[in-house]
């Protein structure tokens, strides 16, 4: 199985306790999708924080790449110098997207294998079952699913308790088997991936809309959302359509999020505050204070900046590291001394 269906490990459990209560498969699905998505609601609080702040940062960044296009070191050393002194983080809004993948995958690999996630039989009983009633295919992420098919008809395999307990597995939603695979093809299943691909694109232009990228970091992250989302629908059409069910009701849940988020974190206020916090460290950079040094021997009193008064620090740092290590050899030995 797909090492990124690691999280299966703890959906499955999950929507079995669920499913205790529910008693119907695709609503147990649906509401581990909002459980799941209140859960990680908070880190998309971070991510909307993130994102308005990057914007601001992002015309400085771009400065510096051209900058510095030439002298690749020079150019790493003042984005970190950037990060340091303003307290950012590129990768900030990162955490929650990799998160929400993750989350994806591992409903992915519950509706793919809910024999072994859900029910915890493992692969070498499920593989012998399977092939036991005949069930040998290539498609290996359809068996467990065609499995509990069997089972609905009666087919006698694996442990008689497990069997008993998947045999009164509903996976029927409006007399429709949610175990099925829709394809690409114009049967009643086509509905829900159809739903999941309408939904894939609100939530996707409403979430762009919503999210605070300025123009020049929309580009890439446009185009990466895009791919990622397209290559999510195509598994609501040949995955088992209770991914539909996972992935539709994500996007309906990412529209109404959108929506809160911009309106607890408006992009446009944190921008705003930000730019404003920005400008009052470059003011404070430049403002001028008093320091004392020596020249020819005199104390002398000069009103500098900031920057200018870490430089005159520096050189008096090296002055008094040159004053106390002067008597110290500075030429190797050899052996004629």
């Amino acid at each position: 199985m797909n090492f990124m269906y690691f999280l299966a490990i703890l959906i499955g459990p999950l929507m079995k306790v669920l499913y205790s209560f529910i008693g119907n498969y695709a609503v147990t699905i649906i509401v581990a999708t909002i459980i799941m998505k209140l859960l990680l609601f908070p880190l998309a609080i971070h991510q909307q924080k993130s994102t308005a702040k990057m914007s601001v940062f992002q015309p400085l960044i771009n400065e510096i790449q051209q900058k510095y296009k030439n002298d690749p070191q020079k150019q790493q050393e003042e984005l970190m110098k950037l990060q340091q002194e303003h307290g950012y983080n590129p990768m900030g809004g990162c955490l929650p997207m990799l998160l929400t993948f993750l989350v994806l995958f591992g409903f992915l690999g519950v509706v793919y294998y809910p024999v072994h996630y859900i029910f915890g039989v493992d692969n070498a009983s499920i593989k012998a079952a399977c092939e036991a009633i005949g069930l040998v295919t290539t498609n290996t992420s359809t068996m467990q699913t065609a499995l509990i098919q069997a089972i609905h008809n009666d087919a006698s395999i694996i442990p008689a308790a497990t069997v008993a307990e998947i045999a009164n597995f509903n996976t029927t939603f409006f007399g429709l088997d949610i175990c099925d695979i829709a394809g690409f093809a114009l049967t009643p299943l086509a509905i829900f991936p159809a739903i999941a691909t309408v939904t894939m694109f609100l939530s996707y232009f409403i979430t762009q809309k919503l999210s605070g990228m300025d123009a020049q970091m929309q580009g890439s992250m446009k185009i990466m959302m895009l791919v990622c989302n397209l290559m999510f629908v195509t598994f609501c059409f040949n995955a088992p359509i209770g991914f539909s069910f996972y992935y539709s009701v994500s996007n309906i849940w990412q529209i109404g999020q959108s929506f809160v988020t911009y309106k607890i974190y408006s992009p446009e206020k944190f921008k705003k505050q930000y730019e404003e916090e920005l400008a009052a460290k470059r003011a404070e950079k430049k403002k001028k204070r008093s320091v004392t040094v020596e020249e020819n021997g005199q104390t002398v009193t000069k009103e500098v900046s900031l920057a200018d008064a870490n430089k005159l620090r520096l050189e008096l740092a090296r002055k008094r590291e040159a004053e106390l290590h002067k008597d110290e050899r500075t030429t190797p030995l050899n052996k004629e001394q």
